[in-house]
């Protein structure tokens, strides 16, 4: 069976929480710290220890992860090294890449491959390592975009998205003169009914979704726009912008005034908790090209 070992040296200042504590604040699973202590895969300094045991700095943690822990232990993407990874971060167990417009985040068959994630397979086979999906991006939105290098991580990190200690930072063109500074957008999402492509404001199924957005220049007719996303939702600003009235600039799917090709809209950066670490990264994507710093 395929296994997974991490060993994480505690730091000077290490405070005195018992294993216990140290792993629910790493985010590590209930679950999966229940199979930690009931198969003893968790070693404190070489040695099996109650997880009540108190640590202390220097303290060495070392961590099996087996491929009954995970729903996904493996990834398939097919690995296409016909692009270059543009990488913006990466240690062991995850990187932040350069998302390319028009580029889809991940295959929608088995079979498929021209996306981030087989782009990001094919880069780390050279360190024999496998491509696992965590958020995904618009195929026409550019710039930051996690991806896991090892199973375990994930869960991690998407239980940082839903307590929004990931933050992230997005910069978009709208239609139209922004009266106010910044705003809150408090507006659930749901299923289109008709159309699978499309989500609606209050639709099928709807959750709830929080944007928000802060003015950052007017030219001529178009806002450029500033936004921090509190939830994830599928198209959640390109909705919430035209539900206000100011739909994003190029969006071929609600904006049906738009005379622009290609939709405008760009991951500017992301602020992370590196798991297993107090380190907190802002990890920032430069502009592309196909995104201005002026628009008419």
């Amino acid at each position: 069976m395929k296994s997974w070992t991490k060993t994480i040296v505690l730091p000077a200042d290490q405070p005195a929480i018992s294993i216990k504590a140290q792993l629910i604040s790493w985010q590590v699973p209930r679950r999966i710290r229940g199979n930690f202590r009931m198969e003893r895969r968790i070693l404190l300094n070489d040695c099996y220890q109650p997880t009540s045991t108190l640590l202390k700095p220097f303290d060495r943690v070392q961590m099996t992860w087996l491929e009954n822990d995970f729903i996904t232990p493996d990834s398939h993407y097919l690995p296409d090294d016909s692009q270059v990874l543009d990488v913006l971060f990466e240690n062991d167990d995850f990187m932040v890449v350069n998302k390319q417009k028009g580029v889809k985040t991940h295959p929608n068959s088995p079979g498929e491959d021209g996306t981030m994630m087989n782009f990001a397979q094919a880069y780390l086979m050279k360190q024999n390592k496998h491509a696992y999906m965590v958020h995904r991006l618009d195929g026409q939105t550019t710039g930051a975009l996690i991806i896991a290098k090892v199973p375990y991580v994930v869960p991690m990190l998407n239980q940082m998205l839903r307590d929004k200690t990931i933050k992230r930072t997005y910069l978009a063109w709208v239609d139209g003169v922004l009266n106010d500074n910044s705003g809150v957008i408090r507006l659930p999402i749901g299923d289109h009914p008709t159309n699978s492509r499309l989500r609606k404001i209050n639709g099928e199924r709807a959750k709830n979704a929080v944007t928000h957005w802060e003015k950052i220049k007017t030219v001529y007719q178009h806002t450029l726009v500033r936004l921090n996303l509190e939830t994830g939702r599928t198209h959640q600003i390109r909705l919430h912008m035209a539900a206000i009235g100011h739909p994003l600039v190029g969006d071929d799917l609600y904006n049906t005034q738009t005379n622009v090709t290609g939709l405008l809209l760009h991951s500017a950066a992301v602020k992370i908790p590196i798991p297993f670490s107090t380190q907190i990264k802002s990890i920032g994507a430069p502009l592309p090209v196909s995104f201005p710093t002026n628009i008419k």
